[in-house]
Parts: structure tokens; C-alpha cells; sequence
């Protein structure tokens, strides 16, 4: 049984009839039941539960950078929901059954604030990936000294993720980020984004940065 609890005009809980109400985003919402099929899932379907399963299991791994901050932040979805749709629109390769990610494709931030400049890696030092950049940029509405850089590496040998928030300040033009050891020897993906202090939610898209192999 349904109850409304905000007048005749107001959203209701729970199910009643066909439907069923509920409070989503600070929005009353109602959804229909599912309906049961006996069709067994086409190649198509069975294609895309494969594809939602990948991403969604991948990008569960840096979930809490992706809460900093991914795409429109309207607030009508929250971030992890628009970084799937975008890896599955944009990040997906290969041919069935044999989908991917697409590293070069993969971002932990999508956003207005600007990026810094020329940035670049630097491997000269074992287990230690130097995140280099410019801030030439004159200060603005995107952009602002204090904003902080996001650094994030990926080994597909080892299936893991490096992932730190806020490492250094753009004023601060880089930042050494340690690896665990056992990374030495291996290819690994290099990423990096910024986000502000000054105002919450505000990020650069990510910026791939390279493959680089890890002394």
C-alpha cells in the first residue's frame, strides 16, 4: 500500500497498484514494476550487461575520486552514474566477448576548471613516477593557484590503481608519486586532473597523460 504523506498533491512511498513511489534526489518519483520476460536476451543485450558489468566493476576501484567530481553536477545524477555512461559510450574496445577499457580513455574527472599546462611524466628514479606541469595561466573563474592536482596511475599487469587526491597545489608545479615496488619492470597508464578548494565540486577534465614504464 502506498502512503501518501504530503497531502493529496504530494509524492507517495511504497508500492501501490502498478506503481511504485519513492523519494530520488530530491525528487518524488514513480516508477513502474518490471515486467517479467520469458524471451530469452539477445547477443545485443547480453553484449551490453557484459559491457556495464566491466565498467562498473573497474570504475568501482577509484569510486571516492570520482565522488570529487564528474561531469555536469547538476545534482539530477550523481558523479559515478555519468562516469559509467561516458566509459560506456566512449572507454569500451574490442569485439564480443572480448571487451576492454580503453586506457586512453579513461578518466577520473570530467569538468570546466582548466588544466595546467605542458604536463608531463618523468621515470628516473625506481617505484617513483614525477608528475611535471606549467602554470602560466593568469588566475580566473577556471582557474586559481591553490587548485589541486589529482594523480592517478593504473597497472594493467598487476590490475591496480595509485590513486591520490589533492597531492600538490598547481602553484606547486609537480609532484613525485610513489609506487609500490613491485610495479618496477612493469607498463603502467599515467593520469592527472585538477580540482579547486575554492569552490566544491569544480574540476578539469583528466588528462592522460602516457604509458611509461616503471623502473
Amino acid at each position: 500500500m502506498g502512503i501518501i504523506r504530503q497531502g493529496i498533491l504530494g509524492g507517495f512511498r511504497k508500492k501501490t497498484g502498478s506503481v511504485v513511489g519513492a523519494y530520488w534526489r530530491n525528487l518524488d518519483v514513480i516508477r513502474g514494476l518490471p515486467r517479467v520476460s520469458n524471451k530469452p536476451a539477445t547477443q545485443a543485450q547480453i553484449n551490453q550487461r557484459f559491457k556495464f558489468g566491466l565498467v562498473t566493476g573497474f570504475l568501482a576501484r577509484i569510486g571516492g575520486i570520482i565522488d570529487l567530481g564528474f561531469g555536469s553536477g547538476n545534482g539530477s545524477t550523481s558523479p559515478m552514474n555519468e562516469a559509467v555512461s561516458y566509459h560506456l559510450r566512449e572507454a569500451i574496445t574490442g569485439v564480443a566477448p572480448n571487451f576492454t577499457i580503453d586506457y586512453t580513455k579513461l578518466k577520473m574527472n570530467r569538468g570546466k576548471l582548466l588544466l595546467a599546462n605542458a604536463i608531463e611524466v618523468a621515470v628516473t628514479i625506481a617505484a617513483r613516477i614525477d608528475f611535471i606541469w606549467l602554470n602560466t595561466v593568469p588566475d580566473g573563474k577556471y582557474k586559481d593557484a591553490t587548485d589541486r592536482a589529482n594523480v592517478m596511475v593504473y597497472n594493467p599487469v598487476k590490475d591496480s590503481f595509485v590513486v591520490l587526491q589533492g597531492a600538490a597545489a598547481r602553484s606547486a608545479l609537480g609532484y613525485n608519486l610513489l609506487l609500490p615496488g613491485d610495479y618496477s619492470g612493469d607498463e603502467v597508464h599515467a593520469y592527472i586532473s585538477f580540482s579547486s578548494v575554492v569552490k566544491k565540486k569544480l574540476v578539469s577534465d583528466t588528462y592522460y597523460v602516457g604509458e611509461f614504464l616503471v623502473l
